[in-house]
């Protein structure tokens, strides 16, 4: 099977530095700029933010999940409001995932057959039969800019028979996948790369996807449990493989570090719950990483979570306030969920506006060392030099 329609997005590349690249995003209900993090609404909801507070931090793209949005509201309730759009009140771009992350992380209720994949819901008990053909036709009802491919995820540590086979029924999903989608010409279909840590397998299927078509593709089955040498091999290898001209997605990850070497490697796009989840255990993201607000030294600190942050909570609150309802109050989880959403897709300007300056090595190296004053990891090191990023001149 191969995409029949001219889809719905527009890819222009403005700016590169090595692997790295700078470019604009054209989708249905937004113009969006890469490198971008994706704030993540599994429910129709970004945990402690507003659809108003999601366009004021500028995020492009919030992610829907299937599986859930299935269960609830439904495709019945989502049908009648014409989507999700307007159920959520988001005019931007939206991406859902197709429930298939759900086979791992809601393992002890679900069965994989060549069919698709059985769940007991967590929430009522019931069984659900999730196919790429249902994931289709409930992607289609939700209505997102980007929808995604069912695949097979399992988890990055098991290897042989079974990781193989994985891999090749993502590939036979995929044609499913394809064939099932109604909306070609409103919302894009994008693969998922799966192999684990086997580069073999990841070359397969990298090489099958691309025979397709898709308007974008994306890395999978990686941030699951794998080693990070083993993480930013498989990044590397994918960047390297996938057709430059399209966008690349990396699933799942979020840390800043990560979006910072995994853009120099030449990821385009970011998803993870890390930055709400972690605020709501009253963390807050900084260039010096994670700053835990709960600790006795931030109550007599007046000053913003970051002086360079331009976001509502660095203008308005103190470390002070903040460390009196981190963890405590829904406020706290409100405030540091709104800063940290707005960190990451400042990190992601910033990268951007550092490839198109042509100063990435300059953005990449203080960054690093502002993470790691003391002992750079050596799989950064590494990832930094195979994206032609040594560090060696600053440590």
């Amino acid at each position: 099977q191969t995409m029949a329609t001219e889809p719905p997005l527009k890819f222009e590349i403005v700016a590169t530095y090595k692997k790295a690249r700078a470019a604009n995003l054209t989708l249905p209900h937004h113009k969006c700029t890469t490198p971008m993090f994706m704030p993540v609404g599994t429910q129709g909801t970004v945990k402690g933010l507003t659809s108003q507070q999601l366009q004021d931090v500028n995020a492009g793209i919030v992610l829907g999940n299937t599986y859930h949005l299935g269960h609830r509201p439904g495709p019945d309730i989502l049908k009648q409001m014409d989507g999700l759009h307007n159920f959520m009140n988001y005019p931007r771009a939206m991406l859902t995932d197709s429930g298939g992350f759900q086979m791992l992380s809601l393992t002890d209720f679900a069965e994989v057959t060549e069919t698709g994949v059985n769940f007991q819901s967590p929430h009522d008990g019931t069984m659900m039969t999730l196919t790429p053909e249902r994931s289709m036709e409930i992607q289609n009802i939700i209505g997102a800019d980007i929808m995604m491919q069912l695949d097979d995820v399992i988890s990055s540590k098991i290897t042989g028979a079974r990781l193989e086979e994985a891999m090749y029924r993502t590939i036979r999903w995929a044609d499913r996948c394809i064939k099932a989608h109604k909306n070609p010409h409103k919302q894009n279909l994008f693969g998922i790369c799966q192999g684990g840590v086997q580069p073999h397998l990841r070359e397969i299927c990298i090489n099958e996807l691309v025979k397709r078509d898709f308007p974008g593709y994306a890395i999978g089955g990686l941030a699951i449990g794998e080693s990070k040498d083993h993480f930013w091999k498989m990044v590397h290898l994918s960047t390297s493989l996938l057709p430059s001209h399209k966008p690349r997605y990396l699933m799942g990850v979020g840390y800043s570090i990560d979006l910072v070497v995994c853009s120099a490697l030449g990821v385009d796009m970011f998803d993870c719950v890390f930055p709400t989840r972690t605020a709501r255990f009253g963390h807050a993201l900084i260039d010096e990483g994670s700053l835990n607000l709960k600790t006795p030294e931030n109550e007599f600190d007046f000053n913003p979570l970051s002086n360079d942050c331009t976001c509502m909570v660095c203008k308005n609150y103190t470390r002070a306030y903040l460390h009196t309802v981190a963890g405590k109050e829904a406020q706290g989880a409100m405030l540091l969920s709104y800063h940290n959403i707005a960190y990451q897709i400042q990190l992601m300007s910033r990268t951007r506006q550092a490839i198109i300056d042509g100063k990435l090595p300059e953005f990449v190296r203080k960054y690093v060392l502002n993470q790691y004053p003391s002992q750079v990891p050596g799989w950064v090191q590494d990832a930094c030099a195979a994206a032609e990023i040594p560090l060696s001149d600053a440590l």
